[in-house]
This record gives C-alpha cells, sequence and structure tokens, in this order.
C-alpha cells in the first residue's frame, strides 16, 4: 500500500467523521483537522501521502495551502472536496497542484476510485525515481548465441516466462544471467509492470534489511522519511533478487516469510504490508554447498528453487564466440566511432582458445578494448585483444608465481584431479595478480563483492598455518594484507 496516512481537512463535522471512518474501514491511518491553521502545523511535524481538502474552510480557501505546499521537496497528493462545483474551480485547483477534485456529496466508492488512482500514481512515480539510477540499455539486454544450447535456454525462458513461478537462474560470474532474468520478465504477463532488481551482493549488510522491504520515519539513524523498499516497488510486478547467496543469514528468514506469505514489514514499523511479486533470483554459487556450509536456508534453497535455470559457461558453447565478438564489434565501433571491418583469422584463433573464466563479460570487455587499440587499421588482430598465448582452454586459469600465493595451499600434483575449491582459490589469486592485489578491482573482475573476497581470503589465510608468516619474516618481505589494499 503506496498511501497509508491521509490528513482529512474538513468544517464540516459531520461529512469529517464520514470520511474519517470509511478512510480507517479501508486500514488508513487519518488525521482529522478542521482549520488551515491545524493543517498546516500537522503538515510542518510529518510527512503524509495524501491530502483530502474542502475547498472553503473558516480562515481561508484551500488553495492556499495548494500554493505553499507546492514549495516542499516532499508534499502529499491532494484531494480537493467542494460543493460549490464548476469548470473554473477545478481547473485552478489542477493548475496548482491538485491531483483530483471531487464535488458534494460523493459515495465511498467515489472515493475509492480516486485513492486508487492516487495510489497507482504514486507508486509508478516512486518506481521512475528509482529507475532513474538504473542502467538499462535495451541494445545490451538480448541473449545472444547461435549454439544448441543457447537456443535451448531460450526456448525454456519462453515456456518460464508465461507462469507465475519463482525462478532461481544459476551460472558462473559474466554467462549472462541477469539478461536470462530480464528476458523472463518482457515475455511475461507482468511486462507491462514495474521490474525491480536488487544487486544483494552490493549493499551493505546493516542495509540491506531497509532496502528489501523500506523503514519508517525514525526506525534508525538517518531514516528522516519513510521509503518504501524494493519488494513495494515492485508490487504488480517482478523483483530481481540479483546474487542471492550474498544474502546474510539472519535475513534469510524475513525473505522466506515474503516468498511464502507474500507479506512484510517496514523496519521499526508493525503494519503488515501485502505484496504481490514474481521472484526471480540469481547465483553464480552451488547453492547445495552452502546450505551444507550453513551459510544458506534450505528452506530458502526450496523456495527460490521453484524452477532452475542453468545458463551455460562460454567456454561450453565456444561456436558463438564468433557471432558474439562480431556483435560486440558493432556495438563498440557505434559507441566509439571507430570503424572497423572485422576481425582477422588470428584474432578469431585467439579468442577460440581462449579459457573464458570470466565467461561473455569477459569476452565483451576484451572486444571493447580491441576496437579502441585497433585505431585506423581497421581490422581487429591478435594483438589488440591483449589475451594471454594458451594453446588450449583449460578447466582453470594458470596461476603464474606471484607473492599472493604464498596464502594458497601448494597447488597439486600433475597427476591429481584439483578440488572444486582448490579451483576457486587458484582463480581467485590469479585476479589478484592480474589487478596487482588491488581487492577491489579483483572483486570486481571477479563479480563478486568485496566481503565475500575478504572472507575467502581470510579463510586461505587461516588455512595456511604459521609457516608462510615465519618464511616472510626471513625474506623480509612486505606483508600480503599491505598488498591487497
Amino acid at each position: 500500500m503506496t498511501i497509508e496516512k491521509i490528513v482529512v481537512l474538513e468544517d464540516d463535522k459531520q461529512m469529517r467523521r464520514f470520511l474519517e471512518d470509511g478512510l480507517r474501514s479501508q486500514r488508513y491511518n487519518v488525521w482529522p483537522v478542521s482549520t488551515l491553521a491545524e493543517a498546516r502545523e500537522l503538515l510542518a511535524k510529518d510527512s503524509f501521502d495524501l491530502l483530502l481538502s474542502d475547498m472553503r474552510l473558516p480562515d481561508g480557501q484551500s488553495l492556499e495551502l495548494l500554493k505553499d505546499l507546492q514549495q516542499r521537496p516532499q508534499k502529499p497528493l491532494v484531494v480537493v472536496m467542494t460543493g460549490y462545483a464548476s469548470v473554473d474551480t477545478a481547473v485552478e485547483c489542477m493548475r496548482h497542484g491538485a491531483f483530483d477534485y471531487l464535488v458534494k456529496p460523493f459515495s465511498l466508492e467515489q472515493l475509492e476510485v480516486v485513492l486508487k488512482k492516487a495510489e497507482d500514481f504514486t507508486q509508478l512515480l516512486k518506481v521512475n525515481q528509482f529507475l532513474v539510477h538504473e542502467e538499462d540499455s535495451a541494445s545490451e539486454c538480448e541473449l545472444l548465441g547461435r549454439s544448441e544450447s543457447m537456443d535451448q535456454l531460450r526456448q525454456l525462458v519462453r515456456k518460464v516466462a508465461r507462469t507465475e513461478a519463482t525462478v532461481l537462474i544459476q551460472g558462473e560470474s559474466g554467462t549472462g544471467k541477469e539478461l536470462v532474468g530480464r528476458e523472463l520478465y518482457r515475455q511475461s504477463p507482468r511486462a507491462s509492470a514495474p521490474f525491480i532488481r536488487v544487486n544483494c551482493a552490493a549493499i551493505p549488510e546493516n542495509l540491506i534489511e531497509s532496502e528489501f522491504f523500506g523503514h519508517e520515519k525514525g526506525a534508525f539513524t538517518g531514516a528522516l522519511n519513510k521509503r518504501e523498499g524494493r519488494f513495494e516497488l515492485a508490487h504488480g510486478g517482478t523483483i530481481l533478487l540479483d546474487e542471492v547467496s550474498e544474502i546474510p543469514s539472519g535475513l534469510q528468514a524475513k525473505l522466506l516469510r515474503v516468498l511464502q506469505e507474500r507479506e512484510l514489514e517496514r523496519v521499526g514499523g508493525n503494519r503488515t504490508i501485502k505484496v504481490d511479486v514474481r521472484v526471480i533470483a540469481t547465483t553464480n554459487r552451488v547453492l547445495e554447498e552452502s546450505i551444507e556450509r550453513n551459510e544458506f536456508r534450505q528452506d530458502l534453497f526450496f523456495r527460490l528453487n521453484v524452477v532452475p535455470i542453468r545458463v551455460p559457461p562460454l567456454r561450453d558453447r565456444r561456436d558463438d564466440i564468433p557471432y558474439l565478438a562480431g556483435q560486440f564489434v558493432q556495438r563498440f565501433a557505434r559507441k566509439h566511432g571507430v570503424h572497423i571491418r572485422g576481425l582477422s583469422d588470428g584474432c578469431l584463433k585467439s579468442l577460440h582458445d581462449h579459457p573464458w573464466p570470466g565467461n561473455v563479460r569477459e569476452l565483451q570487455n576484451v572486444i571493447e578494448r580491441a576496437v579502441i587499440l585497433c585505431g585506423e587499421r581497421e581490422m581487429l588482430e591478435a594483438d589488440h585483444l591483449g589475451l594471454a598465448h594458451t594453446p588450449a582452454p583449460v578447466p582453470a586459469p594458470v596461476v603464474r608465481p606471484s607473492p599472493l600465493a604464498r596464502v594458497a595451499a601448494p597447488p597439486p600434483a600433475v597427476e591429481e584431479f584439483p578440488s572444486l575449491g582448490e579451483l576457486e582459490k587458484q582463480h581467485i589469486f590469479a585476479a589478484l595478480d592480474r589487478c596487482k592485489g588491488n581487492r577491489t578491482h579483483a572483486a570486481k573482475l571477479l563479480d563478486i563483492s568485496i566481503r565475500t573476497l575478504r572472507n575467502k581470503l581470510n579463510e586461505y589465510k587461516s588455512s595456511a598455518g604459521h609457516a608462510d608468516a615465519a618464511s616472510d619474516q626471513q625474506e623480509n618481505r612486505q606483508p600480503v594484507e599491505s598488498q591487497m589494499t
């Protein structure tokens, strides 16, 4: 419910009581006043969602209050009531910012219609304000690829999109999980309703509950006004929980309640708010393993995993690489004003042989850099790509010797098959090595939060024992921690 707090400004006692009882029966919070002075005093103390005001009052006309409200950054919608209806009066009210106009006498049903219009308008306004900060270029939101696996993925998306089922999209970083989520939204019956994306890994842990569920005024330091959460903004539409595995354990139980009951409470509030949202979640983790480590609730996993969709990594669909590269060349050539005739055979071979640990996102970044560096040669060559010359793809990136590697355990012998944890460790240190030890840049390259990266490094440090610390002292090297800032 986007409208909750309503001021009723009416000098007629019987009419004021009629409106007060009718609105409270609809579960609105109502503040009745009889004069402009009382209304100004009330509006100065708190923020309200709607002002229902009579036109003529004992100490003036509501037009005076309308003019004052337009100067405020936070102002309620105003619905004017009058028993002296005329076209000129209605036009004058609208010109000074009134949302709507009611002619007395009117029924509760007529009032409900106006309130429904006000609620829809308020939600649309808040969603638009939120989306101003979202990057959503339609040209970059296509599921590109001609391989059989991508055809199967698109068929599955078409089948699932028309349902109301909760979807869990799994895949490695950079495979395009968010694009799959957006495609599910665009092909769904909710395509005309809001689409709200939440990057769970990017929100600080102490703010994520407020971002999800909103907060009331005064709920915590800095909460100067009531704020709707992402679930309320998505009411009637779809919410995408990007990297849902990064949600703190304390919040997982509250998210489970929303999925089960479709209701929530704001931080600092006691009102139960019903929400109608379709939930789509993405993760680059194997959630079954997170459940075994008690990092993710099993019951929440079952609620999210109603329809699982797995996005294949780029190394498993190498036939798509030339097509994807060609599409990215066209896109970035237009963006940077460069004329590119195509990709040379050597360039295509280098692209095919690269292991692509960062998947499609890495390919996109490599092509953009190559387009910029190509200059006047007009044909992309292998040396524009800046890729290491690896003869064939390997399951995990090769880690060059680095002082950061002292924290990790010794690499497995050639004849051994590395564990998933060992591959993850090698991949993380390869990213740190590429970023010269900068944790922030490495986290962006890996598409994980800085908090997750820090936790992983602490795990590796604690498992490495005290031998490395003694070795560091003898070698008189700079501590690892200082290299990773």
